[in-house]
């Protein structure tokens, strides 16, 4: 028996040697295992990624980028705009830009133009109409 005779006693097997250990004293020099990410890990990536470009999009649009942030000429040309007068509602307005149309109409139209999302105005407030 070879147990015997290397002094490690009756009954004992001949281990195999660890090529770890080889490997790792040839390898040296060379680079790491590559990162190997988990489920979570991925989505969070991910996550983290996506909000930084919503984030960077948000802070470097400009005006033109939301809703009614046009210039005045950027239609084509000059646009008629009326001026909202105290106690006067949107109402007022398209009544007396459209007299003969439907003031429904008007009034949805004059707050598409402005980038309305309710009916809310105010003295002062300069509002692009629609041309009839």
């Amino acid at each position: 028996m070879t147990g015997a005779l290397d002094g490690r006693g009756a009954g004992t097997r001949a281990r195999p040697r660890s090529t770890y250990a080889a490997r790792t004293v040839s390898r040296g020099a060379e680079e790491p295992p590559p990162l190997r990410l988990t489920r979570r890990g991925r989505a969070v990536l991910i996550t983290f990624a996506a909000g930084t470009l919503l984030v960077t999009f948000w802070l470097t649009a400009g005006p033109g980028a939301r809703a009614g942030g046009q210039d005045d000429t950027s239609i084509g040309g000059a646009v008629p705009t009326d001026v909202v007068g105290p106690g006067e509602t949107l109402w007022d307005v398209a009544e007396r830009n459209d007299p003969d149309g439907d003031p429904r109409v008007t009034v949805q139209r004059i707050a598409d133009l402005n980038g309305l999302s309710g009916s809310i105005v105010h003295p002062g407030q300069r509002l692009l109409v629609p041309a009839h």
